[in-house]
């Protein structure tokens, strides 16, 4: 993750920023990682913006394209991102524009 967070692509969108890197692994798959820094909050909030963040993370998973390390840094607050609704929307629009979201998953839809 660490290379992926020096070396990798950036997207933002509102509170997350997305760095994401080919890894090579083979057969291919994706490798997560969530941070938070303290600006975000207190450790409770932190831990509740990763948690959130995760499970938006897990939902689009099916989705994504295989073989990248993907690092999500959130920079806002637990305002900014309540629900894992508001997270999988930002994530979404992220992965779409690094071009790693291989089907557009619609709102209030479940992956398989």
């Amino acid at each position: 993750m660490r290379t992926a967070r020096s070396r990798g692509r950036t997207v933002a969108d509102g509170p997350l920023v997305l760095r994401y890197l080919p890894n090579g692994s083979e057969p291919p798959r994706n490798r997560y990682g969530v941070v938070a820094g303290r600006k975000s909050g207190g450790s409770v909030q932190r831990n509740r913006l990763k948690r959130v963040t995760r499970e938006a993370l897990r939902e689009l998973h099916p989705d994504l394209r295989p073989g990248y390390d993907l690092l999500i840094i959130i920079r806002g607050t637990v305002e900014e991102l309540p629900g894992s609704g508001e997270a999988r929307r930002f994530l979404a629009r992220m992965l779409r524009r690094a071009g790693l979201l291989e089907r557009v998953p619609r709102d209030g839809e479940q992956a398989p």
